[in-house]
């Protein structure tokens, strides 16, 4: 039988999905809040995006497609990228990398159960790769803006390409990672970067209240039993040991912990992403390497690499030595003779 594997009693894969789905839920109300109401639009865009092209392939794959369409799968999928993926992009951006995602990276290895990457971040690096100067473009907290986007606008945006009475970088700034690596090499100190007004208390203003309610509903997911506690654990605990160990080098260079921890898709990506029962390994120490493997790829792209945030590529590049790592961490099977005499 093909994975995922659903071991809890009386669960299914829709119920688990539509779980994960409703963990998400405050992180978006708080974006919402801080970013205004774009990433709305954003999600529905993808959503809708998702469930065509899941319909389609299922049905030239003549599979049954209400029994496929409605397990949540290309819904979450969706949300994941669109979460991932500035909310003032074009609407054709969010088109393409959701298409790409359920289309490419889903279904072209199989479907559900088949696929070795994670669709969400398949998508996402190929419109990283393929659009970058889009991919630059996210909203500025509200706090911050010059000019605010209502519902309407943000409508008018997505399908004009223009706000009326704005211009683009009236509402947009680099995120607080990208400005953090554009001052760093400018000769800044961390210190001299942090005063800067698109930081809060500990990260970015306004994600870091996002990456709380990512980290609540990871914690919820946990509860529910949904995901274990080996991959967002050892992710977490990788990328605090590396920024601590950096940190504790050079302070005026390197950032804390707690700022890698609540800024950029750290949280998201440990129990959101690094999580998928697909392409994740299954077995309980495949989950401790993978994880620590994303979070120190994390940590490395983030400061050493080309990309102001990594989870994506990191999650990607372990995805592909999943199959390795569960062959080598599978547990012994009992009465299993090792060749020692007692």
């Amino acid at each position: 039988m093909s994975s995922p594997h659903v071991l809890t009693p009386g669960s299914s894969v829709s119920r688990i999905m539509l779980t994960v789905l409703a963990a998400l839920v405050p992180a978006i109300a708080a974006y919402v809040y801080f970013f205004g109401p774009a990433i709305l639009i954003s999600l529905t865009l993808a959503s809708i995006t998702a469930l065509a092209a899941e319909a389609a392939v299922l049905r030239l794959r003549d599979y049954p497609v209400k029994h496929f369409l409605f397990d949540g799968s290309a819904l979450l999928t969706a949300w994941l990228l669109a979460l991932s993926i500035p909310p003032l992009a074009p609407w054709w951006l969010i088109v393409v990398g959701t298409a790409f995602a359920v289309i490419v990276a889903k279904h072209l290895y199989g479907g559900l159960g088949n696929n070795l990457f994670n669709p969400a971040m398949a998508g996402f690096a190929v419109l990283m790769i393929s659009f970058p100067s889009f991919m630059t473009h996210w909203p500025a907290p509200l706090a911050l803006a010059q000019h605010t986007v209502g519902f309407g606008d943000a409508l008018r945006y997505y399908f004009s390409g223009g706000l009326p009475g704005a211009r683009l970088d009236a509402v947009t700034m680099a995120t607080p990672l990208d400005t953090l690596k554009t001052q760093l090499s400018l000769q800044h100190t961390m210190d001299e970067v942090k005063r800067m007004p698109i930081f809060g208390s500990f990260g970015g203003k306004g994600t870091e209240t996002v990456a709380a309610m990512y980290l609540l509903g990871g914690l919820f997911l946990l509860r529910k039993r949904i995901i274990t506690w080996h991959t967002p654990v050892s992710f977490l605990v990788a990328l605090i040991a590396v920024s601590a160990f950096f940190n504790s080098i050079d302070a005026s260079r390197y950032a804390t912990p707690l700022f890698h921890l609540f800024t950029g898709g750290a949280l998201l990506g440990a129990f959101f992403i690094a999580t998928d029962y697909v392409t994740a390994p299954v077995t309980p120490r495949g989950k401790l390497i993978f994880g620590t493997g994303v979070g120190v790829l994390e940590y490395l792209i983030r400061v050493f690499g080309g990309y102001p945030d990594g989870i994506a590529f990191s999650v990607l590049i372990m995805n592909a030595a999943v199959p390795l790592i569960d062959a080598y961490t599978q547990p012994r099977v009992y009465g299993h003779n090792t060749g020692k005499t007692p």
